[in-house]
């Protein structure tokens, strides 16, 4: 019988942030039946990220990795000090710089570290104050960027899906038409083709109400009116 294996690692720099660096180190109970079903469905999402060709990017498995720490260290870790909770979020000059390092380099593969990095915070601390000031994760947040960007270059008449895809960071056009789909309801092409022939419509529903204007003004004016030039 074949069985297939998924080994995943988590850092010791993920588990000590979630812990504030209790003493250096973090120490997990010991287990002989160990049973998480928040890991178990972390996992089977590595492992279906894996199949596709992990098409999700660098910033998927950085937010899955912070997920699985938390979840060990909060449920599994032995405490040495109580965690200090944060509670306040992020500033708006931290936020305005996370926005403009996500718009600076969406066509990248942006990493959770660089993010936490660019306004002074670990990993762990700055998940935490991200999904406190914006209500979403880092990775929610980083995607949705990108679709708003996907729509507006999808309304422009001559835009090809694979260039749109490839700006705003997807991999392939197969994954950036599925995550457009799932998120927003149509496909990119629908999308675009629905939003072109509508401004198509507007423009001809424009054309005729100035034709028939010309021609209202037309019959109202005196017979003579054209030998006056």
């Amino acid at each position: 019988m074949n069985v297939s294996h998924l080994q995943l690692g988590i850092s010791d720099a993920a588990l000590m942030a979630c812990s504030d660096g209790a003493y250096g180190e973090v120490e997990l109970r010991a287990s002989r039946k160990f049973v998480e079903p928040r890991l178990s469905a972390m996992v089977a999402a590595v492992h279906a990220e894996m199949v596709a060709g992990f098409p999700s990017g660098r910033l998927f498995l950085d937010s899955i990795e912070q997920a699985m720490a938390v979840t060990l260290v909060n449920g599994h870790a032995v405490r040495h000090r109580p965690v200090q909770l944060s509670r306040g979020g992020l500033g708006s000059a931290r936020l305005r710089r996370i926005k403009e390092l996500v718009h600076a380099k969406m066509e990248n593969d942006l990493s959770l570290d660089e993010m936490a990095q660019s306004v002074g915070l670990s990993t762990a601390h700055f998940a935490r104050m991200f999904r406190k000031s914006m209500g979403e994760t880092p990775h929610q947040f980083v995607l949705r960027q990108k679709l708003e960007r996907a729509k507006r270059m999808l309304r422009a008449p001559d835009a090809r899906v694979l260039d749109v895809a490839l700006a705003c960071g997807f991999k392939t056009q197969q994954h950036f038409a599925q995550v457009f789909r799932d998120i927003c309801g149509p496909s990119p092409t629908e999308y675009r083709q629905g939003f072109v022939g509508s401004e198509a419509t507007g423009a001809c529903e424009t054309c005729s109400e100035a034709a028939s204007r010309i021609t209202r003004d037309s019959q109202d004016l005196p017979p003579n009116f054209g030998s006056v030039f």
